[in-house]
């Protein structure tokens, strides 16, 4: 599976989380439960960010070994993305 697909695969699952998230408000279930569900839903897109921040930082590191780049910038905005997808 690619990428894309990878990430596709991954918002439309939290897509489904989020939906049954606003079922479970209208049908006014227990408030455990709902929060158990929106924390499995932030952790999926969580996870979904991780994807795209290590697919970035890879592509950084590809870009920089071929144009032989500055080693410290590199690792300044790797530093940066990461600190943004929290």
């Amino acid at each position: 599976m690619e990428y894309t697909d990878q990430m596709k695969h991954r918002i439309k699952r939290v897509e489904g989380q989020i939906r049954g998230i606003l079922r479970m408000i209208e049908e006014e279930q227990d408030c455990k439960e709902l929060v158990s569900q929106m924390n499995a839903a932030r952790t999926a897109l969580d996870r979904a960010t991780g994807l795209v921040v290590g697919s970035n930082l890879e592509q950084c590191v590809r870009k920089q070994t071929k144009n032989a780049e500055n080693d410290e910038q590199l690792i300044q905005e790797a530093v940066n993305l990461l600190v943004k997808s929290r």
